[in-house]
């Protein structure tokens, strides 16, 4: 009886040992599975719990989350008709915005390079320059007629950031390295979890905006869909 005893303590711990390692490496993938895709760099105003997008006024109560690629031509419409109301909410800390850059169009340009890459790395660079929505206003203002055409390279972003200030060296090198082309792969995965499959796709304190009433398009409606959702 005492052989058996303790052969059965032997094999519990055997049992106990192989449990704790199936965990150990299962917690390692789901954490690497969970990391924001990088190179070790990520813009500085990001928010991990909202899937590394962009954030402006992180302690409000009140949440706007916009995902947007910069080639979309819907969201350059969006942009235009909708953004002051946005800049002034920001401006008044009404809500937390969180702005998610997707580069889902076009796997390449004619020069071999997702443009929508380029843009959302340069847009996360200004962001660290305290010129976001100025890059933002810019960048759609110089959307260019078919995506990925080959007009959006790492000079061109140089170039429209001058036009708004960012003249430093840290911005230039931070588009020309493609500091946080890799980054940009968070917004992507973070999309396929709220189930955003379009452009642009906003949601008010976790609930989407009507596509179909015509929240996205029509100024007075998209300001009653925020006032509606808690955003005042």
């Amino acid at each position: 009886m005492a052989g058996n005893t303790s052969g059965d303590k032997g094999l519990r711990a055997i049992v106990i040992g192989m449990i704790i390692f199936v965990l150990a490496v299962t917690g390692i993938f789901v954490y690497l599975d969970k990391k924001p895709a990088q190179n070790g760099l990520t813009p500085k105003s990001i928010s991990k719990s909202d899937g590394s997008g962009l954030v402006f006024n992180p302690k409000a109560k009140q949440q706007i989350d916009i995902w947007e690629d910069f080639q979309c031509p819907a969201c350059r419409d969006f942009e235009a008709i909708n953004n002051e109301y946005v800049k002034q909410i920001i401006a008044e800390k009404k809500a937390k915005v969180v702005y998610h850059p997707m580069t889902f169009i076009g796997e390449r340009s004619t020069s071999g390079i997702n443009e929508s890459i380029i843009a959302a790395n340069a847009a996360a660079c200004a962001m660290d320059q305290g010129k976001f929505l100025e890059m933002h206003e810019i960048l759609y203002q110089n959307q260019a007629a078919t995506e990925n055409s080959g007009k959006w390279t790492n000079e061109f972003m140089i170039a429209i950031g001058n036009k708004i200030g960012l003249t430093s060296m840290t911005f230039q090198d931070c588009v020309t390295g493609g500091n946080y082309a890799l980054w940009t792969e968070s917004a992507m995965s973070y999309s396929a979890v709220k189930n955003v499959n379009s452009t642009p796709t906003v949601f008010i304190n976790g609930k989407e905006l009507d596509r179909e009433g015509g929240d996205y398009v029509d100024l007075t409606k998209f300001q009653a869909a925020l006032a509606a959702g808690g955003v005042k």
